[in-house]
């Protein structure tokens, strides 16, 4: 009988030895598994358009668990305006050094040698994936696929009626690109966006392909599109519409949140909820802060910032004073997913990993600035610590854990800390001065797109950021602005100049109906103009042509030299009167 039991005994330990080693390899296997990452960034909705943060209007059940099982950054600060923060977001760089600076005036795409954030995942072996609003450039080499992201669903400029996008675009089955192709969504525009990303989340899971969503919201920007009775629950608040459309992110934030739970992607998942710029209604709840959107005072630029990962190790739920800005959460990612980055890698952010450790970071200021119609040195705000330093036309100085509304100035109570941040301002302002008015280039005659679309958004120095600019010309579109080029390549080039898209089919005299949403206010109409002249002005030549007015647009043909140049191009009636700038241009170079 003992011949018999050892055999047995053997095989039994045998088998215990075998699952020991395989259950240390699956936990092994488990530690080294990187996460997925997902950036969820909303779209003019302020600290205080959370009922999480005292909202006593909206109501956001889905954000406010959100807020109560992340780490929150209670000192997190963005830009006063959306593409100045979506540049810093992707670049980890102040937006006066990347130069997407401003939404419109040519200042609203980066410097090539900045990588984006969709790069450096890519590089890392990530599958890449963009989900609705991208605004930091609309050609080469600045589109969402020139800049590491795989799969691409999103629409260009500002929003959905922006002059970079489709014309007439309405938020129920809007227009959008996908990987550059023009398609017409169904339904709601953030239902959308969330649909495509879960989609795309979930092919990337059963391929075991870990991945980088960034998820970027048009709501609640304006216009304030959306079903009326989504607007019922807040009539009485002022802002019924803008707060139903924060109820939609609220809705599809829990959507994501049940999605990531059964795909067995919860737990291993960083999800980063944060918003680009302080609250469009300012009036209605403010958290206690002065400001809004395009303000230097606290309600201009802090925003929530939520960050979840529960397998990440990291301290429990908490809030974190530490003040923090956009610029570090590429430096941040980069520490916690082990990404790729170029050696002369460098930004004006820093890693937070030790703060969501319970660790501290250095001591640090930096400035918040961006280019709204114009740039002065000292239109900033500057952040250290408690310290806020506002020194434009006088230095103002606030406590803000004594006072969040910044109505007591106490700069001559604490002079030692106003030279400090001075100091600093100075020294940064010395560095980012010089790049202010080096415009990025719009590249034409690469290969890498045949035909590019130029429109008034780009146009250097003048504001024509909206449908409603070709709808109503003002007098600062008269003549339009300059569009910068660099062309690739020598050769005579074909361009097409349009008052409207050509998707609108519209004569350039021809005025259009309102274009009426199928919930909100109409887009006003488009006048009618006695254009019968244009000009066109590139390398300090000026080209006047006679047209009819009737024709849809003017095509002609120019030479070019490889290089940086200027085009620019209006239309002016009989009399050569000017009417309006073209908005639309579209260069090729023929072969």
């Amino acid at each position: 009988m003992r011949n018999v039991k050892v055999p047995c005994r053997c095989f039994f330990i045998v088998i215990i030895v075998l699952l020991s080693v395989f259950l240390i390899a699956c936990s092994h296997r488990r530690e080294n598994v990187r996460p997925n990452v997902i950036i969820v960034l909303t779209d003019d909705q302020g600290y205080g358009d959370l009922s999480c943060h005292g909202n006593p209007y909206v109501k956001t059940p889905h954000l406010d668990k959100l807020h109560d099982e992340s780490i929150r950054f209670t000192d997190f600060h963005v830009a006063p305006m959306c593409a100045p923060t979506r540049g810093q977001l992707l670049t980890g760089v102040d937006c006066l050094r990347n130069a997407c600076m401003a939404t419109c005036l040519g200042r609203s795409a980066v410097r090539e040698e900045y990588p984006m954030m969709g790069e450096f995942f890519e590089a890392s072996g990530y599958g890449t994936g963009l989900f609705g609003k991208w605004h930091v450039g609309y050609n080469w080499p600045n589109r969402p696929m020139d800049r590491g992201f795989q799969e691409s669903v999103y629409f260009e400029g500002f929003g959905l009626t922006g002059m970079g996008h489709h014309w007439n675009s309405d938020y129920y089955d809007p227009y959008y690109y996908h990987n550059g192709e023009l398609k017409q969504a169904k339904g709601y525009c953030d239902d959308f966006w969330f649909d495509e990303a879960m989609k795309w989340m979930r092919d990337k899971s059963q391929m075991n392909s870990p991945f980088f969503c960034y998820l970027a919201t048009n709501l609640p920007h304006f216009p304030e599109w959306i079903d009326s009775i989504q607007s019922v629950p807040y009539e009485s608040s002022g802002a019924a519409d803008f707060y139903a459309m924060i109820s939609n992110v609220d809705k599809n934030m829990g959507r994501l949140d049940q999605f990531l739970k059964d795909n067995g992607l919860f737990e291993n998942t960083i999800l980063i909820y944060l918003t680009d710029n302080g609250t469009v209604h300012k009036e209605v709840f403010n958290a206690g802060m002065t400001g809004g959107k395009c303000t230097r005072t606290e309600g201009g630029h802090r925003v929530p910032c939520f960050v979840r990962w529960p397998d990440g190790n990291l301290v429990d739920p908490c809030d974190i004073e530490t003040p923090a800005q956009v610029q570090d959460i590429l430096p941040t990612l980069i520490d916690i997913c082990g990404l790729k980055k170029p050696a002369n890698a460098q930004f004006d952010g820093i890693s937070l990993l030790p703060l969501l450790q319970g660790k501290t970071i250095p001591d640090r200021i930096f400035a918040i600035q961006y280019y709204q119609n114009s740039i002065e040195k000292y239109d900033a705000a500057i952040v250290w610590n408690q310290w806020r330093l506002l020194p434009l036309n006088g230095d103002k100085l606030y406590d803000i854990r004594t006072d969040l509304a910044q109505k007591t100035n106490i700069a001559s109570q604490h002079p030692e800390v106003v030279e400090k941040m001075k100091s600093f301002y100075e020294g940064w302002w010395q560095e980012v001065e010089p790049l202010i008015d080096d415009f990025v280039p719009t590249p034409v005659g690469s290969p890498h797109q045949e035909e590019v679309k130029l429109c008034s958004s780009s146009w250097q120095n003048v504001r024509a950021d909206s449908n409603g600019s070709a709808r109503r010309p003002g007098k600062a579109h008269i003549k339009g602005g300059p569009w910068i080029l660099r062309v690739e390549e020598s050769g005579n080039y074909t361009i097409e100049f349009c008052r409207w898209p050509r998707e609108a089919n519209t004569a350039l005299s021809e005025g259009l109906p309102p274009f009426v949403p199928r919930f909100g206010k109409p887009e006003p109409e488009g006048v009618a103009l006695p254009i019968e002249k244009i000009h066109i002005v590139t390398g300090g030549r000026d080209t006047c042509i006679t047209v009819t007015g009737s024709e849809r647009s003017v095509i002609c043909k120019l030479p070019f030299k490889q290089g940086r140049t200027t085009l620019q191009a209006w239309f002016s009636d009989k009399n050569d009167k000017p009417l309006c700038g073209a908005f639309y241009a579209y260069m090729r170079k023929e072969q």
